[in-house]
């Protein structure tokens, strides 16, 4: 996928150790007939102007993709930080912005960066953050990609993996999301049958509603 200077980069996290989802890889298991990963590439490759995975080790089953694979530069950090530094390692110098989201995420909104990107913008911010119904989604996230020796100050100490912490020493705004604001819902709460924009798909419950909510969009009907 060719570069865009005007566009963030992405990255989708897919280095988890999916431990609820019995420790097969999340990112591959079926959802609608296809790997859940496929439905996050769709809804993301068209807002980003290149896209790569975020993994703890590269893996044949991923390569289909033809995305590059960039390895947890903190093996065993168990941490998305590690996700976020090698992203921006890698980017950095070809975009200004590197637009983030996790693999688990099968209905994210097909307008999160341009929403983060104003958010950004309108602050004066060098990060954005997602809040929904009164809680930060961290992993929903853009970075400008100048943050990189902080990101790299962050990793080298030693401290747990969330991105709280970092998001708070970084002045990251927090851009509040209602569930009507996502560029494909209906016109009202609950009027399509649509799920949470950021509901994150994470062991086989989860994956059930999901699949059942991809049955019943458009519909009326409130899957879970």
């Amino acid at each position: 996928m060719a570069q865009r200077d005007d566009w963030p980069a992405g990255v989708i996290l897919a280095g988890g150790r999916s431990r609820r989802m019995g420790g097969s890889d999340k990112a591959l298991k079926a959802l609608a007939g296809r790997p859940m990963l496929e439905h996050v590439i769709e809804r993301i490759a068209p807002q980003v102007g290149a896209l790569a995975l975020s993994v703890e080790s590269a893996t044949p089953a991923l390569a289909r993709y033809g995305l590059p694979q960039l390895v947890d530069p903190l093996p065993g950090h168990r941490g998305p930080l590690g996700g976020l530094l090698a992203a921006v390692r890698h980017f950095a110098g070809s975009a200004g912005w590197l637009l983030l989201v996790p693999c688990d995420a099968p209905f994210l909104p097909r307008n999160l960066a341009a929403r983060l990107q104003a958010c950004a913008d309108e602050a004066g911010a060098k990060a954005a953050v997602v809040l929904f119904e009164g809680e930060l989604q961290p992993t929903f996230s853009l970075w400008n990609l100048g943050l990189l020796p902080l990101l790299e100050q962050a990793a080298g100490s030693g401290r747990q993996g969330g991105f709280k912490p970092v998001l708070r020493a970084v002045g990251a705004v927090r851009c509040e999301w209602r569930a009507t604001d996502a560029a494909d819902a209906g016109p009202g709460p609950g009027a399509t049958g649509a799920p949470p924009p950021f509901f994150n798909v994470n062991d086989p419950a989860d994956l059930r509603c999901a699949s059942r909510w991809l049955g019943a969009e458009g519909t009326g009907v409130r899957a879970c």
